[in-house]
């Protein structure tokens, strides 16, 4: 018998990022030095609060089903972050809890999207956004945004990119993976293209929130945009601030009416995030934020040496991120110079996987985020681990003829 799979999920790619890291796993087991800085995740602990509610959760039996949307107390909580942080006034009936972030991103567009429907996605984008969209029988839109302009969508390519059919658009802020954030200004001039075309939804991904660096203050679209709020779904989590992105607690807000649908999709699908990890969250939110603070001085301390440094490899070319903690080098200089073993470098496809075994260091081509010529530097690694790995590639560029 032969399987005849479905159309949407022979569209959708497998991930870039997962590909590189099984790839320099099996190097490893094979006895290989391999360094890898392709994962995005954070090499903090979870807070211990949220720890030892996470345990007490499991010993006092909360280990049962929970209401669809997240418990109630987490609701408000979420509910009071957003106000507390963003200025924005929800209910505790506009938040919805889901497993990850990418759990509520999938809800929205589930719940959103009919075939046919266009999304505007600004490139370089988060990896998983166009292959969502297809999986809603949506249409991706790529806006390509480049490096002069810090990699972030203008007013003027928004307006340019927006037909009949756009039913919504991403921003992701810092990003995923160039780490630029949008500021006041920027968010209030795609604010006044949004306000003319009443049938487009934002969906602001501030996974990164917390994370900004040099004293810059974090500004997210609903917050620039107070009249758009009932057009705007933000979405956060407690993944990158506080890293538990094993936990798998993502939350979002937005019109009453869109959360109830998106929620409706959760409860057909995986129903209610872990209990445990919804106190854990609980604790997360409510909990100091000292070791917050030094997690984003050290990724600020990182991001600053790195940045110096891949500057002074020959032909890369790399610009101060806002927050987050990747760079998102050029290596466009690079392309049709050829390897000690003879090998051209046609793409940064190629560029990575000639890097992961000449040099043992995993990283993530570009074009998994839109952006051809470019490579991803996670810098969630120690500064010793991070020195070692550009000396690698250092070492790697200087060998190209």
């Amino acid at each position: 018998m032969s399987i005849q799979l479905s159309n949407r999920v022979q569209q959708v790619k497998p991930s870039a990022t997962l590909a590189i890291t099984a790839k320099a796993a099996e190097m490893r087991a094979a006895g290989k030095s391999v360094i890898s800085l392709s994962v995005g995740e954070p090499d903090f602990e979870t807070p211990k609060s949220a720890r030892e509610a996470g345990i007490q959760a499991i010993e006092s039996g909360f280990t049962r089903y929970t209401a669809v949307p997240g418990i109630p107390e987490l609701r408000a909580e979420v509910a009071a972050k957003f106000k507390r942080d963003n200025n924005l006034d929800y209910a505790p009936e506009q938040i919805l809890v889901s497993t990850g972030g990418k759990q509520c991103i999938y809800n929205l567009l589930m719940a959103l999207i009919n075939p046919g429907d266009e999304v505007i996605i600004p490139a370089p984008y988060w990896v998983s956004y166009p292959d969502m969209v297809l999986l809603a029988e949506g249409e991706p839109v790529i806006v390509e945004c480049l490096a002069d302009a810090d990699f972030k969508l203008t007013a003027a390519q928004l307006e340019a990119a927006i037909t009949p059919k756009t039913k919504m658009m991403f921003l992701n802020s810092p990003s995923n993976p160039t780490g630029m954030a949008y500021s006041a200004d920027d968010l209030k001039a795609l604010g006044e293209v949004v306000r003319r075309h009443p049938n487009i939804v934002v969906a602001t991904d501030d996974m990164y929130e917390k994370i900004m660096f040099d004293g810059k203050t974090f500004a997210t679209f609903a917050e620039v945009n107070p009249d758009l709020i009932d057009r705007t779904v933000t979405l956060n989590g407690v993944s990158k601030a506080y890293c538990m992105t094993g936990w798998r607690i993502g939350f979002c807000a937005g019109p009453l009416e869109l959360i109830k649908a998106m929620s409706k999709i959760q409860g057909q699908s995986t129903s209610n995030p872990s209990s445990i990890a919804q106190k854990a969250a609980l604790a997360a939110l409510q909990g100091p934020t000292c070791e917050l603070d030094e997690m984003v001085r050290t990724y600020e301390t990182r991001r600053t040496w790195l940045v110096d440094a891949l500057n002074n490899i020959d032909g890369m070319d790399c610009i101060t991120p806002d927050g987050a903690f990747y760079v998102f080098p050029t290596i466009i200089d690079w392309l049709g110079k050829t390897t000690p073993k003879g090998l051209t470098l046609t793409d940064d496809v190629v560029v990575c996987e000639w890097l992961l075994e000449a040099a043992g260091v995993a990283l993530v081509p570009g074009t998994a985020f839109g952006s051809p010529g470019q490579i991803r530097f996670s810098y969630a690694v120690s500064q010793d681990t991070l020195e070692d790995a550009v000396s690698r590639v250092a070492k790697a560029a200087g060998s190209l003829k």
